[in-house]
C-alpha cells in the first residue's frame, strides 16, 4: 500500500478509557508532524472520527506514547495525549490515570521490562506531570494476565487487578499541592455570584465546588447536561477562572481544554448510575461529577479522583466539609460517580502547616483489544 505508511499500534482499554498505545520510536521526531500523524490515526478533526480509530467520545479519543527510559530507577517514559475530536489538537497538559493502567502491560508485551512472576512492577515516568507511577502487573508463564475476578464500575465483566501507585503526586503542574496556598478561595462567576472553591494539585490540578453552591444536587448525570447545558457552562466558567489563579494560563481565553479539572461535590446520598444501577449513600464517602473536555465524564478520571480524594482529607477544603467522617479516619475515599464507585487509598501527611502527599493508590483493569498496524496517508508527511 504505497499511499500509506504502516505504524505499529496496540488498541487497549485502560480502566474506563480506551486508546492507541504507540512506541515513540515509530512516530516522527518533530512534535508538530507527530501530532498530525496522531490526528490522522484517530480521524480528527471530525465529530464522528469516522476516518480513524477514534470513538467520537472523550474517553476513547486518547493516546499513549511509550519509550524506554534513560532515567535512573525508571523503566519507561509515558506521554499521554487527549486527541481532539472536533478540533485538530493533541493536548498534553495533563495525565490520564485510566490510560496509565495500560502502560505496564504494553511495556511488558513490547519487551521493555524484565518479567518477575507473579507480579512485575513497572516504574513509569509520566512526562506530562513529571511524576512516577509504579504499576503492579500480574504475570504468568511470561505473559501479562488480563483475565481475573476484579471488577471496576464503568466496565462490563471482570479482569486481572492492576495496582497503580502515584508517588509524590502533589504539585503535578503547579509545583504545590495547594497552588494558591489556601484551602478555600473565593471566585466570582460570570453572573456576579461569589462562590467558595478549593484549588488542589494532586496527580492533576483541579478546582472543586459544592454542588449546592451552584444550584445542583450533586447526583446529576451526563444526560442532565443535555437538558440543562448551563451546568457545563458554569463548570467551564469556574475551571477557567481557577486556571488563571493557579498560574496555568494568563487569561481565561488561554486555558487549555483538559487542565485543570473541575468537579462539583456533595455529601453521600443515594442515586442511580447511567446504567440504572442504584448506589447507596452508605457505600460511598462523597459524590462527585467532573468534565471530560466539553462534556460531563461518564465515570471519573483516575487522576481527578486522586485529586478530589486528597482534597477530601485536607482539613478545611470544600470537599473536606462534605466527605463522610469515616474517610478521614481510614485514609481511603470511596467516590460515587456516574457509573458507580471508585476507591482511593491516600497517604497524606501534615508537617507543620504543610501537607505532603506521599502516595495515592488505585486499582484498575486493562486489556489489549487489537495489535497490528494503523495506516497513515503519506500526504500527512508532506
Amino acid at each position: 500500500m504505497g499511499e500509506y505508511l504502516k505504524i505499529p499500534a496496540v488498541l487497549m482499554r485502560g480502566g474506563t478509557s480506551k486508546g492507541v498505545y504507540l512506541m515513540q520510536s515509530d512516530l516522527p521526531a518533530d512534535s508538530g508532524l507527530r501530532d498530525q500523524v496522531i490526528l490522522a490515526i484517530y480521524g480528527s478533526p471530525d465529530i464522528r472520527q469516522i476516518n480513524g480509530v477514534g470513538g467520537a467520545d472523550p474517553l476513547t479519543s486518547k493516546v499513549a506514547i511509550i519509550a524506554p527510559s534513560t532515567r535512573e530507577n525508571v523503566d519507561v517514559d509515558y506521554t499521554f495525549g487527549y486527541v481532539g475530536i472536533k478540533d485538530a489538537v493533541v493536548d498534553y497538559e495533563g495525565n490520564c490515570g485510566n490510560m496509565s493502567s495500560g502502560v505496564g502491560p504494553f511495556a511488558i508485551q513490547q519487551g521493555l521490562v524484565a518479567i518477575t512472576e507473579p507480579i512485575t512492577k513497572v516504574r513509569i515516568y509520566n512526562t506530562n506531570t513529571k511524576k512516577i507511577i509504579e504499576a503492579e502487573i500480574p504475570v504468568k508463564d511470561g505473559e501479562v494476565v488480563t483475565e481475573g475476578d476484579y471488577a471496576i464500575d464503568g466496565v462490563p465483566g471482570t479482569g486481572a487487578k492492576i495496582v497503580l501507585n502515584f508517588l509524590n503526586s502533589g504539585g503535578s503542574k503547579t509545583g504545590k499541592l495547594l497552588p494558591t496556598g489556601n484551602v478555600v478561595d473565593e471566585i466570582v462567576l460570570k453572573d456576579g455570584k461569589k462562590v467558595r472553591v478549593s484549588l488542589v494539585d494532586a496527580a492533576n490540578p483541579s478546582v472543586f465546588i459544592k454542588a449546592t453552591d451552584i444550584g445542583l444536587t450533586g447526583i446529576e448525570l451526563p444526560k442532565d447536561t443535555e437538558a440543562n447545558p448551563e451546568i457545563l457552562e458554569i463548570m467551564e466558567d469556574i475551571r477557567t477562572t481557577a486556571a488563571v489563579m493557579m498560574g496555568l494560563a494568563t487569561s481565561k481565553d488561554a486555558v487549555g481544554p483538559a487542565v485543570p479539572k473541575v468537579a462539583f461535590v456533595s455529601a453521600p446520598k443515594d442515586y442511580f448510575t447511567i446504567n440504572g444501577v442504584g448506589v447507596k449513600a452508605k457505600d460511598i464517602d462523597l459524590v462527585a461529577r467532573t468534565k471530560a473536555l466539553a462534556v460531563m465524564h461518564k465515570a471519573y478520571a483516575v487522576t481527578g479522583g486522586i485529586c478530589v480524594s486528597t482534597a477530601a482529607l485536607i482539613e478545611g477544603t470544600v470537599v473536606n466539609e462534605i466527605v463522610g467522617e469515616q474517610a478521614k479516619v481510614r485514609g481511603t475515599v470511596r467516590l460515587g460517580h456516574p457509573s458507580g464507585i471508585l476507591d482511593f487509598e491516600i497517604n497524606l501527611e501534615k508537617n507543620g502547616e504543610k501537607w505532603q502527599l506521599d502516595k495515592a493508590g488505585v486499582s484498575r483493569t486493562a486489556r489489549p483489544i487489537m495489535d497490528g498496524h494503523v495506516y497513515v496517508s503519506r500526504r500527512v508527511f508532506g
